[in-house]
């Protein structure tokens, strides 16, 4: 079996439009999350991507354009694409009141805006959608099937979900306070991210990975399918709970999933190992979260940049996260928690460490 290496990376989020910049916003703080109203007198803050001229489908195309030259991927033939999005092209559908086409029709366009010459494939299963990309392309490029895959992990712009989260109460109109005293739910994001992933040996490692499908519970997470999952995670990747030095978990300030997640952990771990949280910074960017989380993360290991919370930790929970990187630091576990009963998790090897 071949090894899997991130073999480059974009991201254009509500940080930046791209990773130096961000790493340069989350310096400073990071920035606030914009006010979206979806109809009279109901809005939410959601951290927006800059707003640019033209078309929904012009702006997603120089974006993905910027996004992927970053990353350094080429469109060799043969070459797989991974499309990982939660809202597809909602956003487009609303601006033409068309709603016509399946799900691979937004795969197609962005295949397109890129001048993508290799096969196609769409991820949509949530806020997993990004983590299950990676995984599926790692399963190729492990098999021998394929030497380099490009996921892009793509949430932009549209009222729909918005709209549907609010209807559902599960937003914060305040900010996002990951594991908080006073977390009170969701703030959205919006992001495009593209990991470039090869078979070439590099600094990050596609270690392991593990998708694990629990629908008991359609909108929250599962203490036992988390613990499924990292354990599942941690055996592909031959390691014991021991050996991760880092986890980046879902933690995106929902009052009861932070505390499953917790609760959960603490069962995998016993004691448990520095926490990092980046949605206080981003947004949840859904179908996109697992990848753009993973290039601000490993932008910020290798920089010495760092996320550090500004809001109180709830004392029940009996956690807290890291306020600097760990300085022992081989091994990352990230976790993503979705609608559906999705919970997917990857584990990272840093081999500069």
């Amino acid at each position: 079996m071949k090894k899997v290496y991130l073999a480059g990376r974009g991201v254009a989020c509500a940080l930046g439009a791209d990773l130096a910049s961000s790493l340069a916003a989350l310096r400073s703080g990071g920035r606030a999350a914009t006010p979206v109203a979806v109809a009279e007198g109901f809005s939410w803050p959601v951290h927006t991507l800059p707003n640019e001229a033209g078309s929904w489908r012009e702006r997603l195309g120089r974006t993905l354009r910027r996004v992927v030259a970053q990353s350094g991927a080429p469109a060799a033939p043969g070459m797989p694409l991974f499309v990982a999005s939660s809202s597809l092209d909602v956003g487009y559908e609303e601006s033409d009141h068309l709603f016509t086409g399946d799900v691979q029709t937004f795969a197609d366009v962005v295949a397109a805006a890129i001048g993508w010459q290799g096969p196609v494939f769409t991820v949509s299963t949530a806020c997993t959608s990004a983590v299950n990309a990676v995984l599926s392309a790692a399963d190729l490029i492990r098999g021998g099937e394929v030497t380099q895959a490009l996921v892009l992990g793509i949430e932009f712009s549209n009222a729909f979900t918005v709209a549907g989260f609010g209807g559902m109460q599960l937003l914060s109109q305040g900010r996002a306070r990951p594991f908080g005293a006073q977390r009170d739910g969701l703030v959205l994001g919006e992001a495009v991210a593209a990991l470039w992933l090869g078979a070439a040996p590099a600094r990050w490692r596609i270690a392991g990975g593990a998708n694990v499908v629990d629908g008991s519970n359609p909108t929250g997470a599962e203490a036992g399918a988390v613990i499924a999952m990292c354990r599942a995670a941690l055996c592909q990747a031959g390691l014991r709970p021991e050996d991760i030095d880092l986890v980046k978990p879902q933690a995106a300030g929902s009052p009861a999933n932070d505390a499953i997640e917790a609760a959960a952990l603490k069962q995998v771990f016993g004691m448990l190992p520095p926490l990092v949280a980046l949605k206080q910074l981003i947004g949840h960017t859904l179908g996109a979260s697992g990848a753009a989380e993973l290039v601000l993360l490993t932008g910020c290991i290798e920089s010495g940049a760092w996320p550090r919370a500004t809001h109180e930790i709830d004392p029940a929970l009996e956690l807290a996260l890291a306020e600097q990187a760990p300085d022992r630091l081989r091994h990352v576990l990230l976790n993503a928690i979705g609608f559906g009963g999705g919970h997917a998790a990857l584990v990272l090897e840093d081999g500069g460490a």
